[in-house]
């Protein structure tokens, strides 16, 4: 190995320490003191729940670990979103599990809780998975109500889904563990069946105070809305259990009796680890996201037995094309690659260097047929993002680049196979768009802690920015001296590089989580084995298309 390897090595290490200590801080929810209060009510708390609920030795992935983070700190923070969400297995059945976390802000609805929730929703439907929904929640956080209430995607857009899933035969269990108030008291009714912990699960429309206030009458919340009450009196709740973990044994009981499924038929074999060490991707990832590297190799770490067939291995290099399997499912892979590659010169058409990173006419055109090849196929698509955008200037422009990128762009839309997206590095403009960025609707979305996600680098926009404030600042008779004008860049600069930095896009859910590139073939398999739940029911069709 040589010294560079070593120095990137070193630096992806470092990145991947520290995604481990923002997911320890993240995994305190409302912090110790609080898990301990909770605990004193004889609950378990939101992870606690799930780790009780999933198979112990089978592997799962939690979708917006970083949902809020740095978001909403003049409210005290919001960590995970105030809900902890995971897909993984009860009784061997793939499920996705939602649970409030009841230790931030007594599990209290933030925007993005709502955003998070509806994501969850999104995936079961999706895979038509079945899903759990651990409820203890004071119901929609008062001061931002009117970021979360009454808008499409806000608060009553989790009961139109509860409905929709219920009409398409999606398993949907309910356990109220603990508060379950106003609004929010519909979700539980609203699915299949409805468990309700003795002492500390509650359902009403309104609490106790509430109801003093508004009709005069006075009564005990246990006695309004608790488990005796919906079990015996109201018929609300199917099933009383005694404390957490009773209730959660007989959610498995119940898992483990749904019936079979009708498969999507997604090609798998026996699956084999790759030949080539998947650690060596830290040092292959260079520390700078302007260095090139070969995403080849970084191909080669991803796929079982490292082998891939390439499709047009000779046209239009700076995208990689291939057919290869990941935990045995056969994938088809899109890549940007980021050497710089050298055009195969002819009579009529010259050699030409091309720069890593960018899609030019012939990648996007050799992407368009590839995309449609897999679907034809039913393979599912993995698209490798590390991508500056398409390339500019009157050459591209004559040759009808923007023709060539909008036939990329439809297929990517239209295509009916499962689509998976891995932000291994860039991914900038209209390359996030092509390369199936969170608009185009891939099952999982995920970054490696060296991904940046913007419309230009920060390096870019600064310079961009910056021309713009000095014109401003210029026009209004100031004249700017070069310490000045540094001292701005910097600024401009370090406030922009925490906008493209994965974490930001985390806490918004632009993407579903930053993860471990040595944890991307878990994600990628689990992907898979639940989309293989939806058979596709649409043809692959383009629509019109500018040959």
């Amino acid at each position: 190995m040589d010294l560079n390897f070593n120095k990137n090595e070193d630096h992806n290490k470092l990145l991947v320490s520290e995604l481990k200590k923002r997911l320890a801080k993240v995994k305190l929810g409302g912090g110790k003191k609080r898990i301990e209060k909770h605990h004193e009510k004889g609950k378990m708390t939101a992870r606690e729940r799930i780790d009780y609920l999933l198979d112990s030795k089978a592997s799962s992935i939690e979708i917006g670990a970083f949902a809020g983070e740095g978001m909403y700190e003049e409210h005290g923070g919001c960590p995970s979103g105030g809900v902890v969400v995971k897909i993984g297995y009860i009784k061997g059945k793939p499920c996705i599990v939602v649970a409030n976390d009841a230790t931030v802000k007594a599990g209290a609805w933030f925007p993005i809780t709502g955003k998070k929730n509806l994501r969850a929703q999104e995936i079961a439907i999706e895979n038509k998975l079945p899903i759990i929904y651990l409820v203890d929640s004071a119901g929609v956080y008062l001061p931002m109500q009117d970021e979360i209430f009454p808008d499409k995607e806000h608060f009553g857009r989790i009961f139109r889904n509860n409905a929709v899933m219920s009409s398409m035969g999606i398993t949907q269990i309910a356990v109220v563990m603990g508060s379950c108030v106003a609004g929010g008291a519909y979700l539980p009714i609203m699915s299949d069946e409805a468990l309700i912990v003795d002492k500390t699960g509650s359902i009403f429309l309104a609490g106790s105070y509430l109801v003093k206030a508004a009709i005069g009458e006075s009564i005990d919340n246990e006695t309004l809305g608790g488990a005796t009450t919906h079990s015996e009196i109201s018929g609300v709740t199917d099933y009383k259990a005694k404390d957490d973990k009773d209730a959660l044994d007989r959610v498995k009981r119940i898992v483990d009796k749904i019936g079979a499924f009708d498969k999507a038929g997604f090609n798998r074999s026996k699956p084999a680890k790759p030949k080539d060490n998947p650690e060596d991707i830290y040092g292959i990832l260079p520390r700078s996201r302007a260095d090139q590297y070969d995403m080849y190799e970084i191909i080669k770490r991803l796929v079982d037995d490292s082998t891939f067939d390439e499709y047009k291995a000779g046209y239009g290099k700076t995208i990689i094309t291939c057919y290869a399997r990941i935990d045995g499912w056969a994938v088809g892979i899109v890549a940007n690659q980021r050497h710089i590659v050298k055009t195969t010169g002819a009579k009529t058409k010259p050699a030409e260097m091309q720069f890593g990173g960018v899609i030019y006419n012939d990648s996007a055109d050799k992407a368009t047929r590839f995309i449609a090849n897999c679907n034809q196929k039913k393979i599912p698509l993995v698209f490798l993002q590390d991508v500056t955008g398409f390339m500019v200037g009157s050459k591209s422009e004559h040759s009808g680049i923007i023709k060539d990128g909008a036939k990329m762009v439809n297929a990517v839309s239209n295509s009916v196979v499962p689509k998976f997206t891995v932000v291994v590095g860039n991914s900038y403009g209209a390359g996030n768009y092509a390369m199936c960025g969170k608009a185009y609707d891939p099952r999982l979305i995920f970054a490696w802690p060296s991904a940046e996600l913007a419309v230009m680098s920060g390096n870019s926009a600064a310079k961009v920015l910056l021309q713009i404030e000095k014109a401003s600042l210029e026009k209004q008779g100031e004249k700017i001296t070069e310490e000045q004008e540094t001292a701005l860049y910097n600024k401009i600069k370090a406030r922009y590089d925490n906008q493209v930095s994965p974490y930001y896009a985390a806490a918004r859910l632009w993407t579903d989580a930053v993860i471990d590139p040595l944890e991307t073939r878990t994600w990628i398999s689990m992907g898979i084995e639940a989309a293989n739940h939806a058979p596709i029911e649409k043809p692959f069709n383009l629509g019109v298309l500018q040959v």
